[in-house]
């Protein structure tokens, strides 16, 4: 498998008690070469982890690759986040929405399905995504 790591996936993952921590373990299993992600969301991941260490590591295992750099996309990050300025993004989703466009075959692996759902990619393309499945109520 193929994608692009949101921090929700890192946290998940590295957190036992985190109620995605099984969905993630399952994705981890899955992947067949390191996700891409970016320095937006390592450093989202290390904050919600409070550990650096654990966050390095997941890089250094090779689960996560960095494939992104911000002075590279300066203007279109500039775009994206005056386009969803009303939904407030944060760096790491808009850093992720540029990299879906970077990257068309890989998906977005994220827990954040409502913002996901809204973002698109080259202005109108729906970002494919990989998110726990949805709870019945």
């Amino acid at each position: 498998m193929k994608g692009i790591a949101d921090t929700g996936l890192l946290v998940a993952f590295a957190n036992r008690n985190d109620a995605y921590h099984r969905w993630a373990v399952s994705v981890a299993a899955k992947v067949t070469e390191p996700l891409l992600t970016c320095e937006a969301v390592l450093a989202e991941t290390a904050f919600h982890l409070r550990s650096v260490e654990v966050t390095l590591a997941m890089l250094a295992d090779g689960l996560i690759t960095l494939a992104f750099d911000c002075n590279d996309h300066l203007t279109r990050l500039e775009a994206l986040a005056k386009r969803y300025a009303d939904r407030r993004p944060d760096l790491a989703d808009l850093c992720l929405i540029r990299m879906s466009e970077l990257n068309p075959r890989h998906s977005v692996i994220t827990v954040d399905r409502a913002d996901f759902r809204v973002y698109r990619r080259n202005k109108r393309e729906m970002i494919p995504l990989i998110c726990p499945p949805e709870e019945s109520t």
